[in-house]
């Protein structure tokens, strides 16, 4: 039975939308009045992201729903989730970014395979069903089916989008694996080690993506791309 839904969301440099995506998760009423829990972990921001939060949680008095932990040097994305996988309490652990590009409304649909006893992990997809999606940038898009393309041919995987951020799991699995990508790497790696696991039950559910651009705050690039298709590679054809 799923009791707490542990939300784990890694933040650097996110000043200007952590308070708006706190309100959006805060919002959200889980379906089998499942709990929530906000794990937050701040990657060592050279903005006032940290404080922003502190004040959030001291305001609107969220000491028992909002947890904040701190790196005391910056280690990328990858990090910042394992150290809120390491931290999180609930049964099922999902990913949300400090932006405003996935919708947190959603997360009910991610969990409903799990609610109903079918899946162990499940996928938001920003290229399947029929809700919205920015129109941004048709090499990164390009580059994203690529990737997954990649990714499923080592995996034997058919994921449609196996970079999403909307990743949910169910967290006896996830505190199982070990992870090692502190960056980017991250989407690729746990991607193969879930994969290898004997039995596992891999489900995707359509999303909407409310992208942004480099102006707007997108700190992904092309290097970001060259790493994932080396870890690809390593986790894909490695043995765990």
């Amino acid at each position: 039975m799923i009791q707490t839904l542990s939300i784990i969301i890694p933040a650097y440099n996110e000043e200007r939308t952590i308070h708006l995506i706190l309100d959006k998760v805060r919002q959200v009423m889980l379906i089998d009045n499942i709990a929530k829990e906000i794990v937050i972990v701040n990657d060592c921001s050279t903005d006032n992201t940290l404080a922003r939060v502190s004040n959030y949680v001291q305001e609107n008095k969220l000491e028992n729903l909002i947890k904040i932990f701190s790196h005391q040097k910056n280690q990328g994305k990858g990090a910042a989730i394992h150290t809120g996988i390491q931290k999180a309490t609930g049964e099922v652990i999902i990913i949300q970014d400090a932006d405003l590009e996935y919708d947190p409304n959603e997360f009910n649909i991610l969990l409903k395979p799990m609610v109903d006893g079918f899946a162990d992990v499940v996928y938001g997809s920003r290229f399947m069903g029929g809700n919205p999606h920015r129109i941004l940038f048709f090499w990164h898009s390009i580059g994203n089916k690529i990737l997954t393309f990649l990714s499923n041919s080592l995996t034997n995987l058919n994921l449609s989008d196996m970079e999403t951020c909307y990743k949910m799991f169910k967290a006896d699995i996830i505190k199982g694996v070990k992870l090692q990508e502190k960056r980017f790497g991250f989407e690729p790696e746990v991607t193969a080690k879930i994969a290898k696991i004997k039995g596992i039950r891999i489900y995707e559910v359509g999303i909407s993506y409310y992208g942004r651009t480099y102006e707007e705050g997108k700190k992904i690039g092309w290097k970001d791309g060259f790493r994932a298709i080396y870890c690809i590679l390593k986790y894909g054809l490695g043995k765990s």
